[in-house]
């Protein structure tokens, strides 16, 4: 909780620390205590969760009137449903009258919320239509003031995303130059994308940040953590291959990590090995060269959407005799505590594609990506063990993270002054850039004393 000792201001242990990280991080280095602090994760709470755009679900996860799913923003939960006239909304789950919450399931569909406390009842668009005995208990109460509080929400592709903070940009600006990246992936098809299943849910003792932070761009771990799953054949991809790309700073602390090798003249699977009669329904004409290179020749792309929505393409082995398939998925790090996440696991595809191939592509993604995905469990037992150590009194007041590789001539990456694209890039993935800036933006936004947009490097 916020420390409020006579004299002292809001939160003074907690930007204590972010100042000191505001400083360290210009050379590199973290303090590790950021992984686990009670104080700052409430602070993060009040500057972050209630101020950006935040991934909630798809649009058709909610595809009739009436349709909703519950979704949290931070702690907070929301009913995320289209209301009777087809409009998206994004609303408190809290009744008005006590803040009883009024959605009893976890998706359905439904014309009216009831209030199991004292019977207030909303339509599914928000407005207070009646109480019991309303013309005895709240005669003459102007129910148009009293409906469900809504929070901002806007879609991209689909993707709904929903804001807190009137001040905040509008999403398209927001998103900055993550909007070509994403037009880029999720506008390849007119038909758009579907969810495949329901979104997957699990518990990981771990920080948000942790998570958020390696899907911007930490393409190290490949080459170690992740070497078992080319060894039994997961990957059709060698992690040392993979390693050539470009990681880019989207802009708003924005990342985008894209493997593409310059210097390979054979492409084994191109346009992330999806069938050619799937190809063939791609809207490539719409693609400047450099981003249709990337759609042909890459072999995954990924990223984070500041603070934290993640999305990622690959293509995986799913059985050791199948062939290898892509799979697209949308992720919320939902924080649950300094040292907990609840993470949420969107699988999507393209509408217009056989339900053959979506069911393959889900078992790709359930198989890696997953609650017993063979890429999941690698990352999840380190990111656990990151936020313990984060918790150890010692390491605490002493630990201090090395986040240089790329800095300072450190490392192969440098900037890729050619990039035609939107962001700024840097080749090869050897490079710590796109979590400097991430943690840039992380803690101009945590202080929100100074205007400060770095490039990472």
């Amino acid at each position: 909780m916020k420390t409020e000792t006579k004299g002292a201001p809001a939160y003074s242990h907690a930007k204590s620390l972010l100042r000191e990280m505001r400083e360290s991080l210009k050379e590199g280095i973290i303090p590790v205590g950021i992984f686990n602090d009670r104080e700052l994760y409430e602070l993060e709470m009040e500057k972050i969760f209630t101020k950006k755009w935040i991934y909630v679900g798809h649009e058709s996860e909610i595809p009739s009137a009436g349709d909703y799913v519950l979704r949290y923003i931070g702690e907070d939960p929301f009913i995320v449903n289209r209301d009777e006239s087809g409009e998206i909304r994004v609303m408190l789950d809290a009744c008005v009258h006590r803040g009883v919450r009024v959605c009893r399931a976890e998706k359905g569909n439904a014309s009216h919320f009831r209030c199991p406390y004292h019977g207030f009842i909303y339509k599914n668009n928000g407005n207070l239509i009646g109480m019991p005995a309303q013309q005895h208990a709240y005669n003459g109460l102007n129910k148009k003031d009293w409906g469900l509080l809504e929070a901002r929400c806007d879609t991209i592709h689909g993707l709904i995303f929903a804001c807190l903070d009137k001040e905040t940009p509008p999403l398209e600006e927001y998103l900055a130059d993550s909007k070509y990246y994403l037009d880029l992936l999720f506008g390849l098809q007119d038909e758009g994308l579907e969810v495949i299943g329901e979104p997957q849910r699990w518990i990981v003792n771990a920080n948000w940040k942790v998570a958020a932070e390696n899907f911007s761009g930490d393409a190290y771990h490949l080459i170690f953590l992740h070497h078992s799953a080319y060894e039994v054949g997961s990957s059709p991809f060698s992690m040392l291959a993979n390693m050539n790309g470009e990681q880019i700073l989207a802009g708003n602390g924005h990342c985008v990590d894209i493997s593409l090798d310059k210097t390979e003249q054979v492409i084994e699977m191109p346009y992330w090995n999806f069938p050619q009669e799937i190809v063939d329904t791609f809207r490539l004409d719409r693609l400047e060269p450099k981003g249709l290179e990337i759609v042909r020749d890459s072999k995954e792309m990924l990223g984070n959407i500041f603070p934290n929505s993640s999305f990622l393409l690959m293509t995986v082995t799913p059985e050791r005799d199948l062939p290898p398939v892509p799979f697209i998925s949308m992720r919320q790090w939902r924080p649950k505590g300094p040292d907990q996440i609840e993470i949420w696991n969107w699988f999507l595809m393209f509408k217009n594609t056989p339900q053959a191939f979506k069911e393959a592509s889900y078992r790709a993604g359930s198989a890696t990506f997953s609650l017993a995905g063979i890429f999941e469990m690698d990352d999840s037992m380190t990111w656990e063990t990151i936020t313990q150590t984060a918790g150890n009194r010692f390491a605490k007041n002493n630990l201090k993270l090395n986040f240089q590789m790329g800095l300072n001539g450190m490392g192969k990456a440098k900037r890729d002054e050619e990039w035609p694209l939107p962001g700024v890039a840097y080749y090869p993935r050897y490079g710590e850039g796109n979590q400097r800036y991430f943690y840039e933006s992380y803690v101009n936004t945590m202080l929100d004393d100074e205007d400060d947009n770095g490039d990472g490097n």
